[in-house]
């Protein structure tokens, strides 16, 4: 499970999603939104209403003149029902 859920996006806009009970994660490529969601339920004990997935463009940029390239992937958006709630620590 530990490799569908790579981790908490924890971003400006993410943070205002967390008002409407909208958690947002980066995801493996390859997750369905089946495995996505079995994964929240094995990990944080909630039950997802909905799980949307983007894509998350790759952004390329200079550090000290030198190319290279940034991000890139896919982040899940869940949506609990209220009064859920999913504790990082």
């Amino acid at each position: 499970m530990n490799q569908i859920i790579k981790n908490p996006r924890i971003t400006e806009k993410a943070s205002n999603l967390l008002e409407g009970n909208v958690y947002t994660f980066d995801v493996a490529d390859k997750a369905s939104k089946n495995e996505i969601r079995k994964a929240i339920f094995a990990i944080y004990k909630v039950k997802p209403v909905r799980v949307n997935v983007a894509k998350v463009p790759k952004k390329n940029t200079k550090v000290r003149g030198v190319p290279f390239t940034k991000g890139g992937g896919r982040k899940a958006l869940v949506y609990l029902k209220e009064g859920d709630k999913i504790e990082f620590i």
